[in-house]
């Protein structure tokens, strides 16, 4: 999935960016609060980490624009700004989560990892749909419980699916969630990918909906209750 990085110390945002990188995410870096708030309004991300004390426009500022606008993406807020009335601040203007400096990278992307996950409506640490099974935290893969070697790429695209469980995801959500702003997008390197995880997954996983996009399917168990008496 694709995330934001607004930090204006270059030392720390690379740390960042290497950090969740490492964790699965395709990470887009800006420096300043002007340059935030267009990126985070043009384009769609699955998180943004989000500095308060940016040049041109204050992070704070910069959040309250994006609610205004209909922009809901997690955000995680860090800052030096360390009293409670101001962590207060932060997450009534609409931020998800707060992060005081200095912190441990190790944190950061713990926090990363569950925003993500709260943002689809899953609770567990672990994403099961069916026979799919996905760890973020190892980011391992199996299918019935026998693991499947996975490009970085491959990952991605089956991480994300699984966040998304239930839900077709149109094409072009997934090349934006799959590529940074530097990588080539195009329909038909998606459904290559597509066509390669099938050949590891099995051909039942991932399913298309032609015309609509790509689906991982959210099999409901069945009802074992008893009927009501007199029913």
């Amino acid at each position: 999935m694709r995330v934001l990085v607004v930090e204006d110390e270059p030392r720390i945002a690379q740390d960042i960016a290497a950090a969740l990188a490492a964790a699965g995410a395709v990470v887009d870096i800006v420096g300043d609060g002007e340059e935030a708030w267009f990126k985070g309004d043009t384009e769609d991300y699955a998180l943004v980490v989000l500095d308060l004390g940016l040049p041109h426009l204050d992070g704070l500022a910069v959040l309250k624009r994006w609610r205004r606008n209909g922009r809901h993406m997690p955000v995680l807020v860090l800052t030096a700004r360390g009293t409670w009335a101001e962590r207060v601040e932060g997450i009534d203007a609409g931020a998800d989560d707060y992060l005081p400096k200095p912190f441990q990278m190790e944190e950061l992307v713990a926090r990363f990892r569950a925003l993500i996950r709260r943002s689809a409506g899953i609770g567990a640490a672990v994403i099961e749909a069916g026979p799919l099974t996905v760890d973020p935290r190892e980011m391992r893969v199996s299918v019935g419980g026998v693991p499947v070697a996975l490009s970085p790429l491959e990952y991605r695209l089956v991480a994300y699916l699984a966040l998304q469980k239930g839900r077709v995801v149109p094409a072009h959500e997934l090349i934006g969630q799959l590529y940074g702003d530097d990588d080539a997008r195009e329909a038909n390197a998606l459904e290559a990918l597509v066509m390669r995880l099938r050949r590891k997954l099995g051909a039942d996983i991932i399913e298309t909906r032609r015309g609509f996009g790509y689906l991982v399917a959210d099999p409901k168990p069945p009802d074992t209750s008893l009927p009501e008496a007199g029913s």
